[in-house]
């Protein structure tokens, strides 16, 4: 794709507004999904032009409809006897190319809304895999944070009492997400193998000694640094010797770190909930393992790096009018991996105004709408979640493969697999919006290529 010829994403046109207008009616109050609807159907209107056929299935109206939606109580005791009540949910949109794959989330910031986005955009993404496998995603409203490996374990066993009714490896192959880890889905599995009596490929993330796939933690870290490469290996450039941003310091920015050191490029920031550090050194090898026993093991606080590293400065969160001041740090690519819209229209400015080059997103959805218009306008390489972020479900999808062959493969063929869905997901997108006269805009490419072949998987099988 040309930087010279990228697009402005598109104005909120009648049609986008009838159908937004239409869907709002029928979910009111759920911003995150309205938000994830309305990019991807600002996308569509050209495609649907070409295509009457599926205006005709009315396939716009059958998509953004989950097939199921399941809610249910999750009861649990802590260390003190007292009995927690929480929310579990999953929400199964679309099988059409395969089974529902995708994560489950544990935050407290976990609601419907939160989950629909997570699950609209999963179908998209796991379609751009080229694997076959369909949109879902859930999780609970309760936090590991603070929580002993007894509470937590207790929660998950109880969560999967019920979940396990309504999952299973042809039917919905959960995975982690925010606030589950290795460890949580450790506890999962444990007790669905219990209840079940099998040993099935029903959960992934699982550790390899007992049916995960090796590098499926590194794999969506990974799997964004290669995308970026992507997009810079067409324009003739490469990382190398680039001051990178990144955002987050758990599971996804960890591996984008150790990536992009690889690659010869040098990470000058991290975050967590608490604020950010700026290490202008870069945070090499050694300091990256000081992060990983940080956050994965001792479960500390990002700003004891710079209690450690004298290079580094720590910088408290500041909600002000200028934004994020992690994005005011001068780069040449950014690589949000924390959650959605961490990046809003003052962020992407200031971004701009630094000359950053290329941004890839990790996390899902963390770019605001004006955010993206602002990186389009200037012709940034911009590579959204749900193209840049698929590696992480695409090395899920491997795992499934050899959980049904009873085999796994090497650290070096999982890798090669991942580059391979990379470069193709690229592929796809590139050559969807050049079809559509949208050259340069990786948002209408995503969409388009992730649309069109679950809408034509939809109508082959019917009305249903």
């Amino acid at each position: 794709m040309s930087q010279e010829t990228a697009t402005m994403p598109h104005t909120s046109s009648a049609f986008v507004q009838d159908f937004m207008g239409y869907l709002e009616d029928r979910a009111p109050g759920q911003p995150e999904f309205h938000q994830a609807v309305q990019e991807v159907v600002a996308s569509l209107e050209v495609v649907l032009e070409a295509h009457p056929e599926y205006r005709k299935h009315r396939i716009l109206e059958r998509i953004v409809e989950p097939e199921r939606v399941v809610q249910f109580r999750i009861a649990w005791m802590d260390d003190e006897g007292d009995i927690q009540v929480n929310r579990g949910y999953r929400v199964q949109f679309n099988s059409a190319i395969g089974p529902y794959k995708g994560g489950l989330r544990f935050h407290n910031s976990v609601n419907l809304s939160v989950l629909k986005f997570l699950g609209f955009e999963q179908i998209f993404k796991n379609s751009l895999t080229g694997l076959p496998i369909g949109g879902g995603k859930g999780g609970s409203d309760f936090s590991t944070s603070g929580r002993s490996d007894n509470e937590v374990m207790r929660f998950c066993q109880s969560f999967m009492t019920e979940l396990q009714r309504h999952i299973g490896p042809d039917t919905d192959v959960p995975a982690g997400d925010i606030g589950v880890g290795g460890r949580e889905i450790g506890y999962m599995f444990g007790q669905y193998r219990r209840v079940t009596n099998s040993f099935t490929g029903t959960l992934t993330g699982r550790a390899p000694d007992w049916g995960g796939s090796l590098l499926r933690p590194e794999a969506t870290g990974y799997g964004c640094v290669y995308f970026a490469a992507e997009m810079l290996q067409a324009q003739g450039r490469t990382l190398e010797g680039m001051d990178c941003l990144v955002s987050g310091s758990g599971n996804v920015a960890q591996y984008t770190t150790e990536k992009l050191n690889e690659l010869g490029a040098k990470v000058v920031t991290l975050s967590d909930s608490s604020g950010w550090i700026h290490d202008p050194e870069g945070v090499d090898n050694e300091k990256l393992a000081f992060v990983m026993d940080l956050k994965n093991v001792r479960r500390g606080r990002i700003s004891e790096y710079a209690e450690r590293y004298a290079s580094a400065t720590f910088h408290p969160v500041d909600d002000g009018a200028d934004g994020n001041p992690l994005w005011s740090v001068p780069a040449d690519a950014a690589f949000p991996s924390a959650t959605q819209n961490e990046i809003h229209g003052i962020d992407a400015r200031h971004l701009v105004e630094n000359n950053v080059q290329v941004v890839a997103e990790g996390a899902n959805m963390p770019t605001t709408a004006d955010g993206q218009a602002i990186f389009l306008e200037h012709g940034v390489l911009y590579g959204p979640a749900k193209a840049a972020n698929a590696g992480g479900v695409a090395v899920s999808a491997l795992e499934m493969s050899q959980a049904s062959q009873r085999l796994r493969w090497t650290r070096e063929e999982v890798d090669q697999k991942l580059r391979s869905v990379m470069s193709g997901i690229h592929t796809a997108c590139v050559h969807a919006a050049t079809k559509y006269g949208h050259e340069g805009n990786y948002i209408d490419g995503s969409n388009i290529a992730g649309f069109t072949k679950v809408a034509d998987a939809m109508i082959d099988q019917g009305l249903l």
